[in-house]
C-alpha cells in the first residue's frame, strides 16, 4: 500500500493532524495511518493504547463526526489506522474548511470555499442526507402500503410490487449515494 489520494502516513500523532481528517471527510473520504514513515515501513506507537482513546474524542468534539480508529500489532510494533468516510455536510477545523485533493490537503478559501459550501449545503430539507438510518431500519409495511396505493391510483406500474425497498427508493430519488434523503423520512423506523 502506497500514499496516495486517499492514504497519508504519519510517524507520530500531531493534533494538527485533525486537518487532514476535516480534509478526507469534505472530499471522497480516506485512511490516515499512524505509525509509519514516508516510506510506508512501520516505525511503531509508544502511546497507541491511549491515542486509541484521544483520537476518536478529538475528531468527535472538534469536528463533530465519527471516525474509526483501528490499532494493528506487529511483532514488533503497533500503528494505528484512523478511517475517515466521506461526510455528507461541511466539516470544519476551528472554522477552516480543508479538503483532500490528490496527495495533498488544502484549506478552502475564497471562491473555492464559496463553492464547496454551495455544493454541500444548498438543499431543501426533503433533499438533506439523513446519515445512521438505513433503509432496513424502516417498517416494510409503510412500504407495502405505498407500492399498493401508488398501483391502485395508476400512477405506477403493477411491476413495483415486487421490487425492493431500495429500489423503490433509489427510483424515486430519495438516496444520496449511501444516505437515505430526508424525503425519506415519511417511512416509519422499526422499533
Amino acid at each position: 500500500m502506497q500514499e496516495n489520494q486517499n492514504i497519508e502516513w504519519k510517524e507520530i500523532w500531531k493534533d494538527e493532524y485533525l486537518k487532514w481528517i476535516c480534509g478526507f471527510a469534505n472530499a471522497n473520504g480516506g485512511k490516515i495511518i499512524v505509525g509509519k514513515n514516508g516510506k510506508g515501513e512501520i516505525v511503531g506507537l509508544k502511546n497507541s493504547r491511549r491515542l486509541l482513546e484521544d483520537i476518536p474524542n478529538k475528531v468527535k468534539d472538534i469536528l463533530g463526526i465519527i471516525v474509526n480508529v483501528d490499532l494493528y500489532k506487529t511483532e514488533n510494533s503497533d500503528f494505528i489506522e484512523i478511517i475517515v468516510e466521506p461526510q455528507p455536510f461541511p466539516v470544519n477545523y476551528k472554522g477552516q474548511y480543508h479538503y483532500r485533493s490528490g496527495s495533498t490537503k488544502q484549506e478552502l478559501k475564497g471562491a473555492a470555499l464559496d463553492k464547496f459550501l454551495l455544493e454541500k449545503k444548498v438543499k431543501t430539507w426533503d433533499g438533506v442526507p439523513v446519515p445512521n438510518i438505513s433503509v432496513t431500519e424502516l417498517k416494510s409495511e409503510t412500504f407495502d402500503f405505498f407500492k399498493k396505493r401508488a398501483v391502485n391510483s395508476k400512477k405506477i406500474d403493477e411491476s413495483i410490487l415486487t421490487e425492493s425497498n431500495e429500489n423503490v427508493l433509489e427510483n424515486l430519488k430519495l438516496t444520496d449515494n449511501s444516505y437515505l434523503k430526508g424525503a425519506g423520512s415519511f417511512y416509519e423506523l422499526k422499533k
